[in-house]
């Protein structure tokens, strides 16, 4: 089949959409499909987003977004994102009578919630309006799919994450010169990430923070003795990552939290809070400890079995969340049809 992904996230953006994205991408093409993805890469004017610099977002991208579906002509449509690539793929769809799927990747309403004062039922609303035409929404857990259903979506189906276990290894560990234990974050420094609670904790040994964003100043200043490292990718991620001693993820937030499961895969227990996202993918007292009190969670984490917790991990490939991604498509049957183009 011809599939169209189109995503207001993607490279050189780094996060867990452009990830999880590029896997099944790929995994898809492995599978025989031919797969276009539709971003703001795609020969768009763009723009900054305010507040997140590295992300450019595509300046009124409709009537160049038409063009290029109707010439590579989808047999199935998935919108991952409710920014403007993924608006003006649902208004195509819909003006040509194309079914189509959606995923829920960000809560968008928590996040606007931590920025500014709009109403979260306000910024529900919009996006349950975003999903409605779509025949099923994609989401990676069950904790969110209930809390969309609460909410009043509907059709939602779940769509899990995978991780690459031989680039998330133990054996990737490179030696740090910093005091253990070593306690890693990885991902955006954001507010959205609730980064101060966890450097504000009176943690024994050394926090490494890796990853970038609008807060870093702001951390760096307030937190001295933590060990800021900028972005690492791929075997230097993995390398940093399996450096550590346990991974904490302060977001109260997240939908689901991919880079856990990387964590994980290294070897590194997973420190939290019992919220959406560590729910679905901690298995307490195995992979990590989930607790309101997130300094007991990393001291509880910290005596846990690394090679348990990389078992765990190894649960979860990428084949199996593209084999349920494709089950979920929405394709062109008998009763659709197609408008032709102008």
């Amino acid at each position: 089949m011809r599939i169209a992904i189109c995503t207001d996230a993607w490279k050189p953006q780094v996060n867990g959409v452009v990830t999880t994205l590029d896997h099944t991408r790929g995994m898809l093409e492995r599978f025989g499909h031919a797969v276009e993805v539709f971003s703001p890469a795609s020969g768009f004017r763009t723009f900054p987003l305010p507040g997140y610099p590295e992300i450019r977002l595509p300046l009124l991208p409709r009537r160049r977004l038409f063009r290029l579906l109707d010439e590579f002509a989808p047999e199935c449509v998935h919108i991952a994102t409710e920014g403007p690539v993924g608006g003006a793929a649902r208004a195509w769809c819909l003006a040509r009578r194309q079914p189509f799927t959606t995923s829920y990747h960000t809560q968008f309403p928590e996040y606007l919630r931590a920025r500014l004062p709009v109403p979260e039922r306000l910024s529900y609303r919009v996006l349950r309006r975003f999903h409605a035409p779509a025949r099923r929404t994609l989401v990676a857990t069950a904790q969110m799919r209930d809390r969309l259903t609460e909410h009043g979506f509907e059709h939602t189906v779940l769509w899990s994450r995978g991780v690459d276990t031989e680039l998330f290894s133990p054996q990737r560990r490179i030696e740090l010169d910093l005091p253990r234990p070593i306690w890693v974050y990885a991902g955006r420094l954001a507010v959205e990430k609730n980064l101060a609670a966890f450097l504000d904790l009176p943690l024994p040994g050394s926090k490494l923070l890796i990853g970038d964003g609008p807060a870093r100043a702001e951390l760096e200043r307030r937190h001295p003795d933590a060990h800021f490292v900028g972005y690492r990718f791929g075997e230097a991620l993995a390398g940093y990552i399996a450096a550590g001693d346990v991974f904490v993820f302060p977001s109260r937030t997240d939908t689901f939290g991919l880079v856990m499961l990387e964590a994980m895969a290294c070897g590194l227990p997973v420190a939290g809070y019992p919220v959406t996202g560590p729910i679905d993918v901690v298995r307490a007292g195995i992979s990590g400890a989930l607790d309101e009190d997130l300094g007991r969670a990393c001291l509880a984490a910290l005596e846990l079995d690394r090679d348990a917790v990389r078992r765990e991990a190894c649960g979860f490939s990428w084949e199996h969340s593209a084999q349920q991604f494709e089950a979920h498509l929405a394709p062109l049957s008998g009763g659709d049809a197609l408008v032709p183009s102008p």
